[in-house]
C-alpha cells in the first residue's frame, strides 16, 4: 500500500496537530505523537492502515468519538486510525437492528432510532462515540436495569490486526465477539460495524430531582440507596456531589429518571419517592415531563467543552457502608472547579448472572469523580485531589469500569479473574505481535501482555 491510496497525514503536515488531538475530547492534551493519522471513510481506508502499519512495523490505534479521558487513541509512534469520518446508520424494519458505525453517537443514534419508535441505550455523555462506549460494557440509559449496553450487540464487523475483514456473532469469530463485550481498548482488532438490538421507545419519561445541603448528606445518601433498590425496572436513580454553578457552595443531588409509555405508569412509578424524599430540600422538581433529547442537553452543561479533565472510579463493595466511604468524594470537591461525584445504582442488575462476554466486574455500587476545570495552573492541586479520595474508595471496592478509568496511574481489576485471564489468551492469539496498541499503561509498556487484573492503587 502507498499512502497515495489512503491519505495519511504525517507529523510534517500543517494539519497534523488537528488530526492528532482536534477531536479529543479532554483538553489536558496528551505529549503523545502518533508516526500518522489516517481519517478513514471507509473500510478499505482501516485495511490500508493496518497494512501500513504492518509494513512499517509501526502499531495501530483506533479513535471512535474522542471522549476516552486519558485519549487512549493518541500513541507515540503509532498510525491512529479516526474513525470520526467513517459515518452510518442503517435500520432493518424486520429484525429491529440497527448496524452503526463506532463514531455514531448514542444522541444520534436516539434521534434517528426515533421516527422509527425505537431507542438504544447508549452512553449519557452525548457526544460518547459507541464504539469505546460498547467495548468497555456500555454503562448506559437504565443499565441497573436494562443490562449493559453491550448485552444488545448482536454482531460485529471487524478488521483484524492483519488487515483481514471478519464478521463476528455467537457462531462466526465467537471469541472476538466475546472479547468485544467488555475488552475495552484492550480489543485485539478494530471493530468496523456494530448490530445493535433496538427497544420501543418511551413516550412517557418524567424525572424527579432534588438538591438538598451538605448538612443533610447522611440522610439524603442513606435514602437514595433505599429508593434506588425499591424502585420498579422503569427507574434509573443517582445521586451526586455537585457545585452550584450559581453560589459556588456544594450540594448533593439526587434524580429519579423514569421510562415509562404512559402518563399514569409514569406517576406511579415514582409515587414512593415523591412522597418519601427526605425534608430540607434546597430545590424540589417532582415528576417533571422530559426526553431522552432533553437529558443530552443537561449531561453537556454537566460535562463542558474545552475543559480539562481527570476521571476516577470504583464499584464499592455491596456490604460497605456506602454513605460514608463516599463522603469525601461527595462533599470535599475542588474549590473553583466543575467537579462532580455521581454514584450511580446498578442493582438489581448487578446481582444477575451475566451472559458469558469479557465484561464480568460490577457490584451494586458504582461511584466516578469526575474533576473538570479550565486551567493548567489547577492541573496539581485536582490530580492530588482525586489520589486523595481514591487511596481511601479503592479500600472498599472490588474492581472498576473501564471507561472512567487511566491505567497509566492506578492497577485494579476490571475483570473476573478467569475472564481476565481468558481475555489476555484472546488478545494473544488473535493479535500475537501486539499491532493494535490496546490498554494504555504507564509506560505504554503492556503491549501483547496486557493488564494485570489485580487490585492495588499505585503510588
Amino acid at each position: 500500500m502507498t499512502a497515495t491510496e489512503t491519505k495519511v497525514i504525517y507529523r510534517d503536515s500543517p494539519t497534523y496537530e488537528q488530526a492528532r488531538v482536534g477531536r479529543v475530547f479532554n483538553h489536558r492534551r496528551p505529549k503523545r505523537y502518533p508516526h500518522g493519522v489516517v481519517e478513514a471513510t471507509c473500510v478499505q481506508d482501516i485495511i490500508n492502515a493496518v497494512q501500513l502499519a504492518k509494513s512499517e512495523k509501526l502499531r495501530v490505534s483506533v479513535r471512535s468519538g474522542g471522549h476516552s479521558w486519558a485519549a487512549w487513541s493518541v500513541r507515540d509512534d503509532a498510525i491512529l486510525i479516526d474513525l470520526g469520518k467513517y459515518n452510518f446508520i442503517e435500520y432493518d424494519e424486520e429484525t429491529k437492528i440497527a448496524k452503526v458505525s463506532p463514531s455514531t453517537t448514542g444522541r444520534i443514534l436516539v434521534e434517528h432510532l426515533s421516527g422509527k419508535g425505537r431507542m438504544f441505550g447508549g452512553g449519557h455523555c452525548p457526544d460518547v462515540g459507541l464504539g469505546g462506549f460498547l467495548l468497555q460494557g456500555g454503562m448506559g440509559w437504565n443499565c441497573k436495569n436494562w443490562g449493559w449496553a453491550c448485552e444488545q450487540i448482536a454482531a460485529i464487523d471487524v478488521v483484524t490486526a492483519d488487515g483481514t475483514a471478519l464478521h463476528c456473532n455467537e457462531q462466526e469469530n465467537s471469541d472476538l465477539f466475546w472479547a468485544a463485550r467488555g475488552a475495552g481498548p484492550g480489543f485485539p482488532a478494530i471493530v468496523t460495524a456494530f448490530y445493535l438490538k433496538t427497544r420501543e421507545s418511551f413516550k412517557a419519561m418524567k424525572n424527579s430531582t432534588f438538591i438538598y445541603p451538605l448538612s443533610e448528606y447522611k440522610v439524603v445518601m442513606d435514602w437514595v440507596q433505599k429508593a434506588a433498590k425499591e424502585s420498579d425496572e422503569s427507574i434509573e436513580a443517582v445521586a451526586v456531589g455537585i457545585i452550584d454553578p450559581t453560589t459556588q457552595v456544594p450540594r448533593i443531588l439526587t434524580s429519579f429518571l423514569c421510562f415509562q409509555q404512559t402518563e399514569s405508569a409514569a406517576q406511579a412509578s415514582l409515587a414512593h419517592i415523591n412522597a418519601s424524599h427526605p425534608p430540607g430540600a434546597i430545590m424540589e422538581a417532582v415528576s417533571q415531563p422530559t426526553s431522552l433529547a432533553n437529558e443530552y442537553c443537561g449531561q453537556d452543561l454537566a460535562n463542558p467543552h474545552s475543559h480539562r479533565y481527570i476521571a476516577e472510579n470504583a464499584y464499592i463493595k455491596n456490604d460497605a457502608d456506602v454513605t460514608e466511604v463516599l463522603r469525601k468524594a461527595m462533599t470535599t470537591l475542588p474549590e473553583g472547579s466543575k467537579a462532580f461525584t455521581l454514584w450511580f445504582s446498578m442493582y438489581p442488575g448487578s446481582r444477575r448472572e451475566l451472559p458469558d462476554m469479557a465484561l464480568s466486574m460490577q457490584s451494586d455500587h458504582y461511584m466516578a469523580l469526575y474533576t473538570v476545570w479550565e486551567k493548567e495552573e489547577d492541573d496539581q492541586r485536582c490530580r492530588e485531589w482525586v489520589t486523595d479520595v481514591m487511596r481511601e474508595v479503592e479500600r472498599e471496592s472490588v474492581g472498576a469500569y473501564l471507561g472512567d478509568s487511566d491505567f497509566q496511574v492506578r492497577k485494579t481489576r476490571f475483570w473476573g479473574t478467569e475472564q481476565g485471564k481468558r481475555l489476555m489468551e484472546v488478545r494473544r492469539k488473535w493479535d500475537p505481535v501486539g499491532r493494535v496498541c490496546g490498554f494504555l499503561d504507564e509506560g505504554d509498556k503492556s503491549g501483547v501482555e496486557g493488564l494485570e487484573n489485580v487490585h492495588e492503587w499505585q503510588e
